[in-house]
């Protein structure tokens, strides 16, 4: 049974890294549009849509494997101070990073059995970035899902860079 287990876990993982994260186009400013987002790899979630054409993939920058991330010399972890996660629980990291021209950021979602993890850009003004951590459970009929809780990779491209803005995490469950 174990090696049943692994031999899943390693699919999911060969399936995840072989697509690839999914890029949506640019946030939306207005509170009225469909948020954006990505799809973090071996989760596949939908990103949200903003009915423009997508943009190509962007890998994650930060390496999560070892208890201390791997930061690449181009990529700024966020300031602390700079990071709201008052709404999150434990569960979720409380850092977030800067890379490529600025725009592009990463945080961590939550997955692992019957959960997939994406990223949604809910709200951008001059002060603030708002993203909302989605984890989605799906359970398809007959199955059973192990309750192993990971760390997730999102990455998330901003309509402009994120400079002096502050960032307001929150997350959502969801059924799928």
């Amino acid at each position: 049974m174990r090696n049943a287990v692994a031999a899943v876990a390693l699919a999911v993982v060969l399936v995840g890294c072989s697509s690839g994260t999914q890029s949506s186009a640019p946030g939306s400013s207005s509170s009225g549009s469909a948020p954006t987002g990505t799809t973090a790899p071996g989760s596949s979630g939908t990103p949200g849509s903003s009915g423009a054409t997508p943009t190509a993939p962007v890998q994650p920058p930060v390496s999560i494997s070892e208890e201390k991330p791997v930061v690449p010399p181009n990529v700024t972890p966020v300031a602390k101070e700079k990071v709201d996660t008052t709404s999150l629980s434990d569960t979720y990291r409380d850092e977030a990073y800067v890379f490529g021209d600025g725009r592009d950021i990463e945080v961590f979602g939550v997955g692992g059995g019957c959960k997939e993890a994406r990223a949604e850009i809910t709200g951008q003004s001059a002060d603030v970035v708002q993203i909302t951590l989605v984890t989605i459970t799906k359970q398809p009929p007959g199955t059973m899902c192990t309750q192993e809780v990971r760390q997730v990779p999102l990455t998330v491209r901003l309509d402009a860079p994120l400079g002096a803005r502050r960032l307001v995490l929150e997350a959502r469950e969801e059924t799928g």
